[in-house]
């Protein structure tokens, strides 16, 4: 086996520390703008261990190519480093180096290029949704301390808003409604061509037509679900994935006690989130789904059926992007003409891996 690199890595610099085949450590650090300099060093049976940052695909696409093995670590998950008391560049470095050489690092998927842009357009957009909710809460208590109860749809369209800045107040009021207003149509214009981006790339990754078959996933989530998967194949089955979206009961075990606790939430919350809000839609449409949740809330209460139906649509979304399925008629399960299997009926579905209750 080859030298062990741990790489501590920074906008600017970043720091390596090198784990010799004869047990000797070496440290040097690095201007990230040299780093083409760096992979000349390398050696095609080193291993490379970086931390998770916002440069690291670069740094990634740098290397990559040069050795036998590059492992992406999350700062947050190897608690060595982030809860060291001894929180230095050169000791992360070190670390890093140690634990690759033996193989106990917690590695992060690196996906293509094309599912990390999509990623970076919806998540861009859900920080924009999230902004203009803000603002629409502050006019909602600005009326509010005028004893007005704004109805909940009259800010979601030009017509509301031209509405309630037509509102008199004080002087000051009626300037900050304004300004909140301006500054909502501004954000709703960035959104829509946020999201004709995103359905634009969305389209053309694999999988995002046999998403959006599925009655209760639109453009926009199956962009979502698409940057957030990427390669179904890295996932051996619908549990792994559920445990990569984080919807999986947190499990401790004391002798012969186990205990099964609320979920882990790791992964991307953004894909959790729509993951339950698709779910709930779904639901809707889908006998098989709304007798699942509904079996499940008589038993356990609606949280713990929100969360049992989001696992199992998960797995339904597992299964249709592994299987290459496109429905034709989702709710009756369907798939079109082509598809591996024609008709998926409630009969049928147990034999579904991991769809029966």
């Amino acid at each position: 086996m080859g030298r062990f690199l741990g790489v501590d890595l920074h906008r600017n610099r970043f720091e390596v520390c090198t784990l010799a085949e004869n047990g000797r450590r070496y440290r040097r650090g690095w201007a990230t703008r040299d780093v083409a300099k760096f992979a000349a060093t390398l050696r095609p049976d080193d291993a490379v261990a970086v931390e998770v940052t916002t440069n690291t695909r670069f740094f990634y696409e740098a290397v990559a190519h040069r050795v036998s093995r590059v492992a992406v670590v999350n700062p947050r998950q190897f608690k060595v480093i982030s809860e060291s008391v001894r929180k230095t560049d050169r000791r992360d470095a070190e670390t890093l180096a140690e634990f690759l050489s033996k193989d106990m690092v917690p590695e992060v998927r690196m996906k293509g290029k094309d599912h990390a842009r999509l990623a970076s357009l919806t998540q861009t957009r859900d920080m924009l949704v999230k902004q203009r909710t803000a603002l629409k809460n502050k006019i909602n208590n600005i009326f509010a301390a005028y004893g007005i109860a704004l109805a909940k749809e009259s800010l979601s369209s030009e017509r509301g808003l031209k509405e309630i800045t037509s509102w008199t107040f004080d002087v000051s009021g009626e300037v900050e409604v304004r300004v909140l207003a301006d500054q909502i149509r501004s954000l709703t214009a960035s959104i829509r061509r946020l999201e004709a981006s995103i359905r634009e790339a969305g389209a053309k990754q694999p999988g995002h037509a046999n998403l959006k078959s599925i009655k209760g996933i639109g453009d926009v989530s199956a962009s979502i679900f698409v940057s957030v998967i990427g390669d179904v194949n890295d996932f051996a089955d619908a549990g792994k994935l559920a445990s990569y979206f984080g919807i999986v009961p947190r499990v401790q075990n004391s002798n012969d006690t186990e205990h099964h606790g609320r979920i882990t939430k790791r992964g991307s919350k953004l894909g959790r989130t729509t993951l339950v809000q698709c779910a709930l839609i779904a639901k809707q449409y889908s006998p098989y789904l709304s007798d699942y949740y509904d079996r499940i809330q008589r038993r356990r209460g609606a949280g713990k059926a929100i969360i049992a139906l989001a696992r199992k649509f998960l797995t339904i979304i597992y299964h249709t992007l592994k299987n290459d399925w496109i429905f034709e008629d989702f709710p009756n399960f369907v798939l079109a003409e082509g598809a591996t299997y024609q008709t998926l009926t409630t009969q049928t579905l147990p034999s579904w891996s991991g769809l029966s209750s």
